[in-house]
Formats: structure tokens, sequence, C-alpha cells
């Protein structure tokens, strides 16, 4: 068995694609479009794939039973790691582009930089330096 993807149901697919390659620098990916309304789309992040999905195709899969990620609140207990060079950076550019700051870099007692973000929609994003180095 292998780890395939990761889907994160959003209200706005398109808004959210278009977030994510303006903040982060992904490349858009496979998009399922239906009746002229963006239900999925992915990113191009390497061996993992970053999918998103309509809240309509989340009612359709789970009837209803799952918990909806917004911006506004608390998050959901989910994080997205994205590795970078220049941490402070891409954190900025992030932030530049509609992140919403959580934290700063900071050096962990490991000694990797890390810093907190929280995307359009609501995901928590740890953009962090590469480990051992």
């Amino acid at each position: 068995m292998k780890y395939g993807y990761t889907i994160i149901y959003v209200k706005d697919v398109t808004a959210t694609l278009e977030f994510y390659e303006k903040a982060f620098g992904f490349e858009r990916g496979m998009v399922y479009e239906e009746n002229g309304i963006v239900d999925y789309s992915e990113l191009k992040s390497g061996d993992t794939t970053i999918g998103f999905a309509s809240y309509d195709l989340g009612e359709m899969n789970f009837q209803g039973k799952y918990e909806k990620i917004t911006r506004e609140g608390n998050p959901v207990g989910l994080e997205l790691v994205f590795v970078d060079d220049d941490v402070a950076e891409a954190t900025a550019h992030a932030v530049k582009n509609g992140a919403e700051l959580i934290s700063e870099p900071v050096e962990k007692p490991w000694g990797q930089t890390v810093s907190y973000v929280r995307a359009l929609e609501g995901t928590i994003i740890s953009i962090c330096s590469p480990m051992g180095e």
C-alpha cells in the first residue's frame, strides 16, 4: 500500500486552486468540471497530490456526515506541510497572496525552521525547511 493523495472539501474549488497556485507556486493538475462548475481539482505537488473537492461532492460522498472546513473559527485537526529552503520568503509570499499568518518562522529545537499560515479555505499550512539542513 502507498499513500495516494489528500482531498480537502472546500466551498469554492476554483478560488482555492487559484490561491494555492499564487501563494505557493503549485501548478494546476487535473480539473473536473460539470455544468460549468468545478467540482474537483488537483495540484501538481511532487509525489503526493493535493486535491480539492466541492462541498456538493462531499455531501454526495458522505451524506452530510463531515465537518466542513472554513476560515472562520478554529481550524480542523489537519496540517499540510510544505518544504522550502527559504521559509521566511515562502511565508511572506504566501501572506502577500492571501494566507493568514499564524506564526512567524522559528527555529525548532531539532534544527528545522517552521512557520504556520492558514489557507484561503481554512487549512493550516506549515512551511518548513528540509530536515537535516
